[in-house]
């Protein structure tokens, strides 16, 4: 398989918006994944109840999920021995697969591995984590996922402190040190979006706040809007 790079060219002007699966109809995974056809990714936790207090999906329900979605899927391993199972949902056809550093051994690996199955290599830092230990190995990723909330439960109150590693990231690929997406997890909605946004966002991923709207599309225009005019502004 071709190994996928992230180019500057690749990544888009326009803000992208990653519903979270975590926040939708479990029983209706299928036709939850279709009513976000508006969306740029669907995002898809998976927990282990070891890494994260937390059991959600596994590779099974993301196959039929990719079956059944209309956009990428963008999956986000919150899961002890990401270097074991990660590669399995890039082969599966995730577009991005991200792997926390927390639990990472030899996190140059994991994104070589990833890239090698066919998908974009991400790495997460959870609100606590410091962005300088893992600069040196961040060039080797496409996604770097700011947890904006501590991971394991969706719902949380988004944690303002962390923005200060989303601007440093942003500073990092402005200037040529990186070229990767700047994602952020937790809390994000109508409120905070524009936060997230002129600190350097790129990717935000919504929970309840596309899932719990009575009209999907229209909140992941409207997201997709305040993001773009915060980014300009």
């Amino acid at each position: 398989m071709i190994t996928p790079r992230l180019h500057s060219a690749d990544v888009p002007s326009s803000p992208l918006i990653a519903p979270s699966l975590l926040s939708a109809d479990f029983a209706r995974l299928a036709e939850e994944a279709q009513r976000v056809a508006d969306a740029d990714w669907l995002h898809f936790d998976v927990m282990d109840a070891h890494f994260v207090p937390n059991l959600t999906f596994g590779l099974p329900v993301m196959q039929a999920v990719r079956a059944a979605s209309p956009v990428p899927l963008d999956c986000h391993l919150m899961i002890e021995d990401p270097a074991r199972w990660a590669p399995g949902y890039a082969e599966a056809g995730a577009r991005n697969v991200t792997v926390h550093a927390e639990a990472c051994a030899d996190p140059r690996a994991v994104a070589r591995d990833l890239r090698a199955a066919g998908a974009l290599a991400g790495l997460a830092v959870k609100p606590g984590t410091p962005l300088e230990g893992y600069l040196d190995v961040l060039p080797e990723f496409d996604t770097l996922l700011i947890m904006t909330v501590e991971p394991g439960f969706g719902g949380q109150e988004f944690i303002a402190e962390t923005l200060p590693k989303v601007r440093r990231a942003r500073e990092l690929v402005d200037t040529g040190h990186l070229t990767l997406f700047v994602e952020v997890d937790g809390g994000i909605n109508a409120d905070t979006i524009e936060q997230a946004a002129a600190a350097g966002a790129d990717v935000f991923v919504a929970g309840s706040a596309v899932y719990g709207a009575d009209d999907p599309a229209r909140a992941i225009a409207a997201l997709r809007a305040q993001a773009a005019a915060a980014r300009q502004g």
